[in-house]
């Protein structure tokens, strides 16, 4: 049986369950994050963090980089 954790998302402080022992059942797995995003996400965070917050740095980036990077 894998062991699931229950886990405090360090952006937002809310609980979720990580499932690292069976990681194609994670909420974490069902976003697709380019490397761009989980570099921008490791340099700011080093735990795991909900599925919510996941989205919205995702989103955040994307945001960034059409404001800046592609005018």
């Amino acid at each position: 049986m894998n062991k699931h954790e229950e886990k405090k998302c360090p952006r937002c402080d809310s609980f979720f369950e990580c499932k690292a022992g069976t990681i194609s059942q994670c909420q974490c797995s069902f976003i697709n994050l380019g490397a761009e995003q989980r570099a921008y996400i490791a340099q700011r965070y080093n735990d795991c963090l909900c599925n919510a917050c996941l989205e919205h740095l995702s989103n955040e980036l994307n945001l960034f980089k059409e404001k800046y990077i592609f005018r």
